[in-house]
């Protein structure tokens, strides 16, 4: 009896960041032992889980950017267009202008500035609706992509290339292929500025006084006004840090698939939407936490290799799961939430 009262009282004192982040973790070691356990197809080689963040690097950094916009009670649907036009702009800059690396990646930020200030300031400063706005700014930023070059190619530019070929061993993890070599498990270099993106997101949301105005302000806006709290600088803030990891994210996404093209990014928007909700973080605002992005995103795309793994292959099998996937998270988040609040 004493050690319930002990274990209730925990959890009732958890915060719901930490709450709705433990749930996440749990939820994806479970999914991913179970595929291990049950469907093993290439789920027991350490390199299948390093796949999933390589394939998907870009998505964790665009996640993060969208989880502080969420965590203010904003939106920004954006960055799915951001990224296909910083991946276009900098395949034309360095296959076609002559460009080079160090110049890609200013035109990879300046892209991402630039739509992090227009957008930034309508919402914050002009009041308008954030989802109105990003909206504007996915199609502006899918039309400027098929401007800048309305053909998809692949980008021959030695530098780039050598730089896309990368890959970091892992020591000790690998598996033995059908010749009977041994083959390291490895990443690529996209992974490591993501993983550096979540630490440092991390750390400022979690221990900066710049980090916790975020979420003072998605949690009420008028207590934050009366804390002294900058309501409309932190909302402009939110959106250009997320639109600059928007454009960080694109140069990300660009050394993964090497090649530009106006269909590259299609659906990213509301993959990371879906990814920052099922890491915990409430589209209401005040809740959220980077580490639980980074477990929405691998849960979000372990689901999509449970699904081919099974032999469902079709498109539809893929959305219906996912969708399932999402439901299930929000429904555990409301439940979980509103026993929280009655044993207080």
């Amino acid at each position: 009896m004493e050690n319930n009262k002990k274990a209730g009282f925990s959890i009732k004192n958890m915060s719901d960041t930490n709450l709705l982040l433990t749930i996440t973790i749990v939820i994806f070691f479970v999914m991913y032992i179970g595929a291990m356990i049950f469907l093993k197809k290439g789920f027991l080689k350490p390199q299948t889980f390093f796949n999933v963040l390589n394939t998907n690097a870009a998505l964790i950094i665009t996640s993060c950017g969208m989880s502080l916009v969420m965590i203010t009670g904003g939106i920004d649907i954006s960055v799915g267009g951001v990224v296909a036009l910083v991946s276009m702009s900098c395949a034309v800059l360095l296959d076609q202008k002559g460009g080079n690396i160090p110049e890609a990646i200013l035109l990879a930020l300046g892209i991402g500035l630039l739509f992090g200030l227009v957008q930034g300031y309508l919402v914050a400063y002009l009041d308008i609706q954030p989802f109105i706005v990003s909206l504007a700014g996915m199609f502006f930023a899918r039309g400027m992509t098929t401007i800048v070059n309305n053909q998809p190619f692949n980008v021959a530019h030695e530098g780039f290339v050598a730089l896309k070929d990368t890959r970091i061993n892992i020591p000790g993890l690998g598996s033995v292929n059908k010749k009977g070599v041994f083959v390291p498990a490895y990443i690529e270099i996209g992974v490591v500025v993501a993983l550096l993106v979540v630490v440092v997101l991390f750390v400022m949301l979690r221990w900066s006084k710049f980090g916790r105005r975020f979420y003072a302000v998605g949690g009420n806006k008028q207590s934050a006004l009366m804390l002294g709290i900058n309501v409309k600088q932190t909302k402009f803030m939110s959106h250009i840090i997320c639109s600059l990891l928007a454009g960080l994210g694109g140069f990300v996404y660009f050394m993964h698939v090497g090649s530009g093209s106006p269909s590259h990014a299609m659906g990213m928007e509301m993959n990371a939407i879906a990814s920052s909700i099922i890491g915990g973080t409430m589209l209401t605002g005040g809740v959220g936490n980077i580490i639980g992005t980074l477990f929405g995103v691998m849960s979000l795309s372990t689901i999509q290799n449970i699904v081919s793994s099974a032999g469902l292959d079709q498109a539809w099998w893929t959305g219906i799961t996912i969708a399932s996937m999402l439901c299930l998270f929000l429904v555990i988040q409301s439940v979980v939430m509103t026993l929280k609040k009655k044993s207080v």
